[in-house]
């Protein structure tokens, strides 16, 4: 079976996409003592010893608020360690799939990105992104860069779990309700990765030039859309329905949701307004339809009874 090395597998997108790339080769996922990121290095050393034909970078520093104090640090893993993967893949041979976000953008625009809309950034986190989809680009080899927005799932830090803790504890959520995107389960990205990578024809001779054809970035986000006070109260109502009685998800009572706007939550990081993706390139390239947001919401949760 072909080599496939996958970082960030302790993430909540990398714990989702071992599984789903364990079934087309052999899974190489090192954790952080075996494969350090952030210097150059390790990952050159790493990757000429395992010698993959695939590279899946599901790795990030993902602390938004926290990279406007630590922009060497966001820097580095999502910028420079980038460019560094995509060298490394030309110089084997392999192709590299890296995952970008929304954040890319500065939210001004009325209807969904595509992408070939400029990015600006507002936040160093969403600078760094933008930093690594550079990198990759300028090294010019068979790579795939997919765009997601919102990611969330039933383990690690996220949204979803933070609505659940915080509806345990308070009696009142204040929420932000001007900014919409599209949430999207992790696990509907390695899906969709899986699919992509089968249309491709990995494992077959004609993979890497097939790679090549379609090198470039990718939106990947779920379909529909809504606020984050939107996502909160379909969060709610999936916790406080039937399915969920008597399991670590069902709430005894379900707190008063109050929306907010931006301006009456404050962050170090500025966020765009608008998040929404569009996901036409991805339809026309390679046939994929993305779920909707809540049907994906519902199997998340259904998923970690």
């Amino acid at each position: 079976m072909s080599r496939i090395l996958l970082t960030g597998r302790n993430g909540q997108l990398g714990f989702e996409l071992q599984r789903r790339l364990a079934r087309l080769g052999r899974v190489f996922a090192p954790d952080r003592a075996q494969l350090d990121l952030a210097d150059a290095d390790s990952i050159r050393r790493t990757l000429r010893e395992i010698k993959p034909k695939l590279i899946v970078n599901a790795a990030a520093y993902t602390a938004v608020d926290q990279a406007e104090s630590e922009p060497e640090a966001a820097f580095a893993i999502n910028g420079l360690a980038a460019g560094v993967l995509a060298e490394e893949a030309k110089h084997l041979g392999a192709v590299l799939i890296h995952y970008s976000t929304d954040y890319v953008f500065d939210g001004s625009k009325a209807g969904p990105y595509t992408e070939e809309d400029l990015p600006r950034p507002l936040s160093t986190y969403g600078r760094s992104k933008f930093a690594g989809e550079r990198a990759i680009r300028a090294v010019d080899g068979p790579h795939l860069i997919l765009r997601a927005s919102w990611i969330y799932s039933a383990r690690g830090k996220n949204f979803l779990l933070t609505i659940l803790r915080l509806a345990q504890e308070r009696a009142e959520l204040s929420v932000v309700d001007d900014q919409v995107g599209a949430p999207t389960w992790s696990r509907a990205i390695a899906l969709a990765t899986g699919s992509m990578l089968q249309h491709l024809g990995y494992g077959q001779a004609g993979f890497r030039d097939a790679c090549t054809d379609k090198r470039g970035i990718y939106h990947l986000s779920a379909a529909g859309q809504t606020s984050w006070h939107g996502f909160a109260k379909a969060i709610l109502a999936n916790a406080s329905g039937a399915r969920f009685a008597g399991t670590a998800f069902a709430l005894a009572r379900v707190p008063a949701l109050k929306a907010i706007t931006t301006e009456q939550y404050p962050t170090p990081a500025q966020r765009p307004r608008n998040s929404l993706l569009s996901n036409a390139k991805l339809q026309n390239a390679f046939g994929l339809a993305m779920p909707g947001w809540e049907s994906s919401l519902a199997d998340c949760m259904s998923s970690a009874l």
